[in-house]
């Protein structure tokens, strides 16, 4: 069945130029450019976007079909976007760290709770003993959750694992979810997250190389290889050696960097030609240059330092007064348990200065250019015919919306692939 969208409000396209490239300056808020005004209508399949014109054309046109193949749905002005890409997630744990906060107000710091028995090491405790099942359920209920905020595509994390055998079950886990829900889902696995208690990390490193990485890849169920590239994890020679390694088994990588402190990481991160640095909240400004250059998308993740309580650092303008290339993301983990891009969005415009709509380039055209594929073949993150049908319609007749409203939710209808997948 199709669907077909009538009278629409403003539309964010966000499709000038080459979609498979990432919009960066002057571009990102370019509202002549990247939005069109309303009395639209937007016909799409399961495939694609297959016709952008008016209303009243396309309700002549098609608004007689017979309503088992085609469904109209009314928007009454309400203002369109495309569908979130949330590139950074570690959608599937299991387990509980709220008390952590408790922790945290007490003064220690999150290597401190690490150290203590809490931390990514507690969550890979409940994880391993969390079973297939177990796992796709707490899966499927966060990627509703996901969908009713508005996201369509979402990058997820294994990681909780450390372990081959815990590993591979939350990759293949992530894939049936993939199979079993219209969520576009890009599975990366993050065999470097942590160091197992039980073993020395140049022991580990060596088993993630030699062990982890080929299995993961005769899977077939693996984008990426992420590494939690931080002081007092791993360092940058061991990042080097399994991003390397990785490639040489034709994976690309997504490295965690500079989240705490400047640790040389996104510097590493350009060198090695990653596909993104992510965090990146302390990084120089040298180092940012450097990634702008190599191609190396920046994606920073505000929800993290504010659920730890930390200052909220990240220098988004910076990065767009200098032309630098980034996303944004939630990082949705057991610390920063959101899944809402709106609340993202509402951190970089309310607290970091971005407007409505360079945000929302951030989380939509340009994490999606970092993707190594697409479900039909075609990039989401834009509008366009041809493109995917990853459409969002919003509580609203205003665009800048979308990011607006703290604490509520202004997502009114999510459409992916063609027809609508969340409840309100």
């Amino acid at each position: 069945m199709r669907l077909l969208l009538l009278n629409c409000g403003p539309v964010a396209t966000l499709s000038e130029g080459d979609v498979n490239l990432p919009l960066i300056g002057e571009e990102m808020s370019d509202i002549e450019s990247q939005t069109i005004d309303g009395n639209n209508g937007i016909l799409m399949s399961a495939d694609s976007i297959e016709k952008i014109s008016q209303s009243e054309e396309l309700s002549h046109e098609y608004g007689f079909e017979d309503s088992q193949s085609l469904q109209i749905f009314d928007c009454k002005g309400k203002a369109i976007i495309p569908g979130f890409v949330d590139s950074h997630t570690h959608l599937l744990w299991d387990g509980d760290r709220a008390n952590e906060m408790q922790l945290r107000h007490s003064g220690l710091s999150y290597s401190e709770i690490a150290k203590s028995g809490g931390g990514i090491q507690k969550t890979v405790q409940l994880t391993r003993s969390a079973s297939f099942d177990r796992l796709t359920n707490l899966g499927l209920k966060r990627i509703e959750r996901a969908f009713s905020h508005g996201t369509t595509t979402m990058e997820c994390k294994s990681g909780y694992g450390l372990s081959l055998e815990s590993e591979i079950r939350l990759l293949q886990s992530t894939q049936f979810l993939s199979e079993t829900t219209p969520m576009e889902i890009h599975s990366t696995w993050l065999g470097a997250h942590d160091v197992p208690k039980d073993i020395g990390i140049d022991d580990y490193v060596d088993l993630l190389i030699h062990e982890q990485l080929p299995a993961v890849v005769e899977q077939g169920i693996a984008s990426h290889a992420p590494v939690f590239c931080e002081p007092g994890w791993f360092s940058l020679e061991h990042t080097e050696s399994i991003v390397n390694a990785a490639k040489d088994f034709g994976l690309p990588a997504r490295i965690h960097v500079d989240e705490f402190v400047d640790g040389g990481g996104l510097q590493l991160a350009s060198e090695l030609g990653v596909v993104s640095g992510d965090h990146v909240g302390h990084s120089s400004d040298t180092a940012r240059h450097e990634a702008s250059e190599a191609g190396v998308m920046q994606t920073f993740l505000p929800g993290t330092p504010y659920i730890l309580g930390h200052d909220l650092e990240s220098p988004l303008t910076k990065c767009v007064e200098n032309d630098w290339a980034f996303s944004l993301a939630t990082d949705f983990n057991p610390n920063c348990r959101t899944l809402s891009i709106p609340f993202v969005g509402s951190l970089a415009t309310h607290r970091l200065g971005l407007s409505p709509l360079e945000a929302l380039t951030s989380v939509t055209r340009n994490p999606a250019s970092t993707l190594t594929k697409s479900v039909n073949g075609e990039l989401p993150g834009s509008i366009r015919e041809g493109g995917p049908a990853d459409i969002l319609i919003l509580d609203s007749e205003y665009i800048e919306s979308w990011c607006q409203m703290p604490g509520d939710n202004p997502i009114f209808k999510t459409v992916k692939s063609g027809r609508f997948v969340n409840r309100q």
